[in-house]
């Protein structure tokens, strides 16, 4: 099996990833600026198995300026997961970096691995991507309506995509995530922030009235369409956990997992955050082979158990 490049390998989606390749017995290189958006401590425990693993090499640097043609020697796959994330951070004078690090980045590597030959890419995309769901689950061929600057990225990112495989002939693929959960998730991220509140005995504050609705895929799910991704079919693929839920939905969830009792404050809604998502899955389930099997009350109840071992390790 040919070797597999992440970018982003110490993230949350990344490091899972890293695990399942080496799990699957890949060579795998991965890739991370351990950029400042959180703790370069949370993201080393991320990889800590994978840099016991003698099949997986860490480069430490950044895609706008890495030697990115040394790094794709011996490349087949590449799985391009980092990113600037964050939908509040991305208005005003912070857009450039979200046009550098998500647009830029991306252009760099197609560029490389046109370069480098036969090496397909699968991109990690967002769901932000669509805007609000019109009241419907919403397919690959829906209109595309981003309402934040970060969503305008990635979406701009999904275009450089397109735009080498039509003119340069690079394999392409996006897929379009939603809601990712579950252990490693990053700590700005609705549901971390609900559990770390819950376990530290603290108020949960929410930004809007709690019933936005959100399409919600755990992270082993969203790793093994990825995975699948890597082989299949060029393509633009949806992936939903085929489990919605409000956010006052996501609160019961954590009372229920954790036992915790805690007071809740709603407040003015994120600029740019839509209302709802609801993804349409059909074509990862028919040509991917994608079938989400964690529901949400066994999922959060995995990430409440990471996120107690977390606070454990490094308590705040």
């Amino acid at each position: 099996m040919s070797r597999v490049l992440v970018t982003g390998a110490a993230g949350f989606i990344g490091s899972h990833l890293v695990d399942r390749l080496l799990a699957d017995g890949r060579e795998v290189i991965g890739v991370d600026a351990f950029t400042g958006y959180y703790s370069r401590q949370t993201k080393e425990r991320n990889i800590e198995w994978a840099r016991q693993h003698d099949g997986f090499r860490l480069v430490e640097g950044d895609l706008l300026d890495l030697d990115l043609d040394g790094l794709l020697d011996g490349v087949g796959h590449v799985a391009h997961l980092a990113a600037e994330p964050g939908v509040r951070r991305s208005w005003g004078r912070n857009f450039p970096r979200y046009l550098a690090r998500n647009v830029v980045t991306t252009e760099r590597l197609l560029e490389a691995v046109g370069k480098a030959g036969e090496t397909k890419v699968v991109y990690a995309s967002s769901s932000s991507v669509y805007g609000s769901d019109p009241g419907h689950p919403v397919d690959e061929g829906h209109g595309r309506c981003p309402a934040s600057p970060y969503a305008l990225s990635k979406l701009a990112a999904e275009e450089v995509v397109g735009l080498y495989g039509r003119e340069r002939g690079v394999a392409g693929t996006v897929l379009r995530y939603f809601t990712v959960y579950g252990p490693r998730q990053r700590p700005e991220m609705a549901l971390s922030r609900f559990l770390f509140c819950a376990l530290r005995g603290r108020p949960v504050d929410v930004f809007g009235d709690g019933g936005q609705r959100r399409d919600m895929t755990f992270i082993s799910d969203a790793v093994e369409a990825t995975v699948a991704a890597l082989e299949a079919p060029v393509g633009v693929y949806n992936v939903g956990g085929g489990t919605r839920a409000t956010v006052d939905d996501m609160i019961l969830a954590v009372k229920k997992v954790t036992g915790a009792s805690f007071e809740v404050r709603y407040g003015p809604e994120v600029e740019g955050d839509v209302h709802s998502t609801w993804a349409d899955s059909g074509r990862a389930e028919r040509v991917l082979g994608y079938r989400p099997r964690v529901g949400l009350e066994e999922g959060v109840a995995a990430q409440a158990e990471w996120a107690a071992r977390a606070l454990v390790a490094a308590p705040a």
